[in-house]
């Protein structure tokens, strides 16, 4: 094992900018208004697992299954482009028949929110770079964030306050609208040169 500061910098940086952990806080309140409650520890803990997993397993999860990773990603944009319809219009397309702040915390929250098609896929660039060790510390260092910014959203939104949140919530999801059409343009242009 030898770990290396650049490389877990580098890796945490990239990971931090396409987890976008402060740009989802206004979907976070969201659906913490929606369900009541989430558990931001599990919230946390599930999608480092995810993304721990999917960094050792996650090429060979899609062959097996004979997905290659740009439909992977295509997939994924579906539901980034699903969740941005909702932040602009504010209407609800995804609807939780239990309510329950458990089901809230693993879907939509833990995947895809944060360990998204955009991070899993990045995992994978990572991989090919940088030592898995200087990943795993990276990974659980954007973990740590995770947590620190999902406990302390309550804060943030009254800091904010509804309308500064409506805004921020309107802005952000054109944001996540033109991320999600840049994942599906990037990776269908991929499948398309694969043929």
């Amino acid at each position: 094992m030898q770990f290396n500061f650049k490389e877990i910098f580098t890796a945490f940086m990239v990971l931090f900018a396409v987890i976008d952990i402060i740009g989802n806080i206004p979907i976070i309140i969201d659906l913490r208004k929606k369900m009541g409650h989430i558990q931001s520890g599990k919230a946390s803990i599930i999608a480092g697992v995810i993304l721990i997993m999917f960094l050792f397993l996650g090429k060979s999860i899609l062959n097996l299954v004979g997905i290659d990773v740009n439909s992977f990603a295509v997939a994924g944009s579906f539901i980034l482009f699903f969740i941005a319809l909702e932040m602009i219009l504010g209407i609800t397309l995804y609807k939780e028949e239990e309510h329950s702040a458990m089901s809230a915390t693993v879907f939509p929250l833990a995947f895809p929110l944060i360990a998204g098609p955009g991070s899993l896929t990045t995992l994978l660039s990572l991989r090919a770079e940088f030592s898995t060790e200087n990943i795993i510390v990276a990974v659980l260092l954007n973990v740590i964030i995770i947590f620190v910014v999902l406990k302390t959203s309550k804060k943030i939104e009254r800091l904010i306050g509804q309308n500064g949140i409506n805004i921020i919530r309107k802005v952000f999801g054109v944001i996540l609208l033109a991320i999600a059409v840049k994942l599906f343009a990037h990776n269908i242009k991929a499948l398309f040169d694969l043929t």
